[in-house]
């Protein structure tokens, strides 16, 4: 490097050293015993991260280091963590410094999408076990990439669909291993909700507090926009996975936990996906869809997903959201609030009401749990990226505008040269996918 060392060639160039420059080693975390802290890593803390950090040190972690591109939400948020656990995190934001410190044994990535694939395959490399926001990644290729990753390198990896660790939903599973549905030829799963206008603003110069080419990384170049910044970042292309993979992994990871059941783990995939998709509300910056039908073709049965983002109600059931699994003998309806079983003769059926347990911390309890005992968590990355691939194959059929055929077996798209080409991206110099 030319006098330089290798640290100062880190700063220099910033996180895109941690993509280019290689040199990462795969140590396994130190022995931790049942009842000690697990130290972790936090990338990314405004909003989830925040959350699912101050809930893995309720059940055992201590977050030694505080990652964000933004010193305003370091400010903000490093306070908090240090209220939760007795003492302030160290704060960085440059994340390869949490996967050169051995000290730290698993990282929580809670970035916008378009960074989560970076990030998590140079962890696993760097020998961390990842607790990852859904949804896994941005494209078909880069969940198989991260699934082999974590395998290559024995991580422990789980993505925040936090209903596979509510007691209720395993609960409403059971039920539907026992066959008392009768033949289920559909499976249906719903979001409702009220997204409020975002408004048209114009291009403005970043905040100070952030480095905003850092932010962007292997996203394309484009002028600064508050609505492509914090949280909002998610109903543009670039950076995030639509409505499907924000609010519709946690319904279809659901559906999936039940095909999965039905099915097997090797045998979960659709063959073809349909629908409608448009923006029919709001005309203002978001390019994701407000409002979308989707249909999945598994041969045997349908499973569909309905988006509404300009009301709450769904007057059918009275929920605005779930899942349901309809059989010739029954329906198996489950939500935040429970789940239940409504026969075809019009009896009462079996069910169990429950609180929210999304965000009681059961399933960042979960993660580190696995990392002292080395066992595969709840949603385990392949788990996670097959729920994925769902989001994704939803997406493609929704860019396209029409039909997709698909074979789980190679998940590709055949002779199918616009559909296969979703499959990847192009990313951004310096920051192309790292090999890990």
């Amino acid at each position: 490097m030319h006098g330089e060392t290798r640290r100062s060639f880190v700063k220099k160039i910033g996180v895109a050293s941690a993509l280019a420059a290689g040199g990462f080693f795969n140590w396994n975390p130190r022995a931790v015993g049942a009842n000690e802290r697990v130290v972790l890593g936090l990338i990314g803390g405004r909003n989830q991260g925040r959350g699912d950090a101050l809930r893995a040190i309720q059940g055992g972690a201590e977050i030694k280091t505080f990652c964000d591109l933004d010193q305003a939400i370091l400010d903000k948020v490093n306070p908090d963590l240090e209220k939760a656990q007795g003492k302030a995190p160290g704060t960085t934001k440059e994340f390869r410094n949490l996967l050169d410190d051995k000290d730290i044994e698993g990282v929580i990535v809670a970035t916008p999408d378009h960074w989560h694939t970076h990030i998590t395959l140079l962890a696993c490399q760097a020998g961390k076990d990842i607790y990852i926001e859904k949804p896994l990644s941005q494209t078909i290729h880069e969940g198989q990439l991260i699934r082999d990753a974590a395998r290559k390198y024995n991580r422990v990896v789980q993505m925040g669909t936090q209903n596979r660790s509510a007691d209720h939903f395993r609960n409403g599973i059971e039920y539907l291993k026992t066959g008392k549905l009768g033949k289920v030829c559909e499976v249906t799963t719903w979001e409702c909700q009220v997204r409020e206008s975002i408004g048209n603003p114009p291009d403005a110069d970043p905040p100070a507090t952030v480095d905003y080419d850092v932010w962007l990384g292997p996203a394309p170049k484009r002028p600064f926009n508050i609505n492509r910044f914090h949280y909002t970042w998610r109903f543009f292309w670039d950076y995030g996975n639509s409505e499907l993979g924000n609010q519709g992994v946690h319904m279809l990871d659901v559906a999936m936990w039940g095909i999965q059941t039905l099915r097997g783990l090797n045998n979960c995939l659709p063959t073809r996906v349909s629908g409608h998709s448009g923006i029919h509300w709001l005309k203002d910056a978001k390019e994701v869809p407000d409002t979308q039908i989707l249909t999945y073709d598994f041969g045997d049965f349908v499973l569909t997903w309905e988006l509404r983002s300009f009301a709450k109600q769904r007057p059918v059931d009275g929920t605005r959201e779930g899942i349901q699994f309809i059989g010739n003998e029954a329906t198996l309806v489950l939500n935040h609030r429970g789940w239940k079983v409504y026969p075809k003769d019009g009896s009462t059926g079996p069910g169990e009401e429950a609180n929210d347990e999304r965000e009681n911390g059961l399933h960042e309890k979960n993660f580190l749990e696995c990392i002292k005992t080395r066992q595969r968590p709840n949603a385990d990355v392949e788990i996670g990226r097959l729920s994925t691939t769902l989001c994704h194959l939803g997406n493609i059929c929704t860019h396209l505008g029409r039909d997709i055929v698909f074979d789980p077996k190679t998940e590709t798209f055949g002779s199918d040269k616009q559909a296969n080409a979703y499959s990847k991206k192009e990313y951004r110099k310096p920051y192309a996918l790292p090999k890990v």
